[in-house]
């Protein structure tokens, strides 16, 4: 998301009881393995686009989109709520709109950087809100983070230089908005992980803050861009891809594919989004990393993935 974007951490996304019933782990790994390939595809199509629009009108056409491809799922979902007696209440409406909210702010911030950073970089910078989610855990409910975080936080740390050529003067502007945008994106994993098993209704909520995030960056966009038909005509194509695509459809597949997946193996097939995006970097904008680039995003996703199948392994040896 990429999203991310939507999400988030992978063992910590909620899942609805509505999703379908029945796929095996190969099936439902390959339903994965499609949703990260979608969302590494989806940078090249968000820098592609901020050559006829903004990028506030940009992220409020395209979440407005995956929502209406969300909608009919949270439709159905709300009334099966309705008819079971649990009706969403305020509870549930202010999550949607804190949730929504820092969404809008991790993906404007990711949106903006790609107007001055690689396809690679936003791949592989946006990722480092993995290590960061348990440190948050650690100070905002006093949860112990796995011995793992330290090391992987470091590594990430020294990753992010050698990716930058091992100067921080190498750092580009837009390299600065996804270091930022991993706050926001780290702050909606753990929201997201702390009321999973508090809150009903996935596709509901999903739906909710994809609208909510419509909503922010479309007011923003008013008064801060001008949007035009011929910029629309021009980017419409990367909106269409990534607000149907990757928001609508890859958010749905993640749903149904991680309900029947062992969470480390959804760990580390949704990591592999960080590697899509940057081979999809490299074939359609030409990116290219050097051997000491090349290094470093290495160390990053092996460091991403040991931060999320470490303590699973960990809990699956001890039982």
């Amino acid at each position: 998301m990429s999203s991310p974007e939507i999400a988030a951490g992978v063992v910590h996304r909620p899942v609805s009881a509505t999703a379908s019933a029945g796929l095996t782990r190969w099936q439902s790994g390959a339903l994965l393995l499609l949703a990260a390939l979608i969302w590494g595809s989806a940078f090249v199509g968000q820098a592609l686009g901020m050559d006829g629009v903004g990028p506030l009108s940009f992220t409020a056409i395209r979440f407005m989109l995956g929502a209406l491809v969300v909608l009919p799922l949270a439709w159905r979902e709300w009334h099966q709520l309705q008819a079971g007696g649990h009706p969403l209440g305020r509870q549930q409406v202010s999550a949607v709109v804190v949730m929504g909210t820092l969404l809008c702010a991790g993906v404007v911030m990711q949106q903006i950087a790609l107007m001055t950073t690689s396809v690679t970089n936003a791949g592989f910078l946006t990722a480092l809100y993995v290590p960061l989610v348990p440190v948050l855990a650690w100070l905002a409910y006093r949860q112990l983070p796995h011995w793992s975080v330290w090391p992987a936080a470091l590594g990430c740390l020294v990753g992010t230089w050698m990716l930058t050529g091992a100067s921080l003067q190498a750092l580009q502007r837009g390299d600065l908005w996804l270091l930022g945008s991993v706050g926001p994106w780290a702050l909606h994993v753990l929201l997201v992980g702390h009321l999973a098993n508090r809150l009903r209704g996935a596709y509901v909520l999903a739906c909710g803050q994809f609208a909510v995030c419509a909503v922010w960056s479309g007011l923003m966009a008013l008064s801060l861009e001008t949007l035009t038909l011929d910029g629309l005509g021009r980017a419409a194509a990367s909106i269409a891809y990534t607000g149907f695509v990757s928001v609508g459809v890859g958010y749905t597949l993640q749903v149904v594919g991680q309900r029947h997946a062992h969470p480390a193996d959804a760990a580390i097939i949704l990591s592999s989004e960080t590697v899509f995006a940057a081979l999809f970097g490299a074939w359609f904008m030409g990116d290219r990393l050097g051997m000491l680039g090349l290094a470093g995003a290495g160390l990053i996703l092996a460091c991403i993935v040991a931060v999320q199948v470490l303590p699973l392994l960990g809990r699956r040896l001890s039982a």
